[in-house]
């Protein structure tokens, strides 16, 4: 169970509840986040929980089955929505499109991107700097020099930028140039990064594994919340199966099923999940249909010149048709929503 202390709790009354918890045989652990205080509490299911939401410093109580405890929506019912600044969140009733290069290259592709998201309204635009590829003898990104140059640039168009990071250390080198923190596949199941990126106060977006659960997403999620941040964006980029006509399966299902288990807000990599240019958009109409609360996509000025991922990459052009259409779907599911 997670129980929330008031924040004007003292030392003395916590230590009593910790000891009532032990005294049931419950495991317990603190967690303090940028919004709340509180204790989880596993071990025995069969105590009355209202024995404990009568002590003294206890704001509320909940009982989670799951394993995930805090990014469960079984204590937190309504939907997170991440505030970015006071005009942009992601989550809630927002839909978010994501855009941009899988690669920063030099300023040039990222000015003429920047101009083609701002004339289009987008908010968010992602690139890479550190670039875990399969092969080391590919463009592995420009590093912190290039985010920097990113940083500039963005920030003289008015926008948020999205970025992975690969190890611990590279944390404070990026943490002013940077709005959102991605998790790659590979590094979804980086425990002591995740623990790391739950002491920082800006949000993190958590992409699933290349052969990652559902609850295997969701435990990795819960890693940053219990170390403290509850800023989290969960993204379906798809999974790795038998199938090789394209480049993943793009797992529409959870899509549903993340967004029944979760109060966090799920976007969806459509770009990665097919990796068959010819099939972003299709892709992206559906996963707006499936409930997703946004999409990230990769965008480059001329795609066939791209260093890393042309073939499942957008032109400008088609870019801008994407918008358009993940715009009218949306008012159609809104539309939809309505009469159910």
């Amino acid at each position: 169970m997670i129980i929330k202390l008031q924040n004007s709790i003292s030392e003395k009354d916590k230590q009593n509840i910790i000891n009532t918890l032990l005294a049931k045989k419950y495991k317990t652990s603190e967690v303090k986040t940028q919004s709340g205080n509180y204790i989880v509490a596993i071990g025995n299911y069969n105590t009355d929980i209202r024995t404990f939401g009568k002590l003294k410093g206890v704001l509320d109580i909940f009982r989670v089955p799951d394993t995930y405890k805090f990014v469960s929506s079984k204590w937190k019912i309504n939907p997170t929505e991440i505030k970015i600044n006071k005009n942009i969140s992601i989550g809630g009733r927002n839909f978010t499109i994501i855009a941009g290069p899988c690669s920063i290259e030099n300023e040039n592709q990222v000015t003429t991107i920047a101009k083609h998201l701002v004339n289009n309204n987008i908010k968010f635009m992602r690139g890479g700097v550190f670039k875990p590829r399969s092969s080391p003898y590919t463009f592995r990104g420009l590093g912190l020099k290039g985010l920097k140059m990113f940083h500039q640039i963005a920030k003289e168009y008015n926008l948020k930028i999205i970025t992975e990071v690969m190890e611990i250390s590279q944390i404070p080198q990026m943490y002013e140039y940077v709005d959102i923190f991605q998790i790659g596949t590979r590094n979804s199941q980086n425990f002591n990064l995740l623990a790391e990126l739950g002491k920082i106060n800006k949000p993190v977006m958590i992409k699933r594994a290349l052969s990652g659960t559902i609850d295997e997403l969701l435990q990795s999620a819960e890693y940053i919340f219990s170390s403290g941040n509850e800023k989290i964006i969960l993204c379906e980029r798809g999974i790795r199966t038998f199938e090789n006509a394209y480049r993943n399966t793009l797992d529409l299902n959870a899509v549903t099923i993340l967004k029944e288990k979760s109060h966090l807000p799920v976007i969806v990599d459509p770009s990665h999940g097919v990796g068959i240019r010819n099939h972003i958009i299709p892709m992206s109409l559906a996963s707006v249909m499936a409930g997703a609360d946004g999409i990230m996509v990769e965008i480059h000025p001329i795609p066939e010149e791209a260093k890393s991922d042309g073939q499942q990459t957008l032109n400008l052009q088609e870019a801008e048709d994407l918008y358009n259409k993940l715009n009218e779907t949306v008012k159609l599911r809104n539309k939809i929503l309505l009469h159910l």
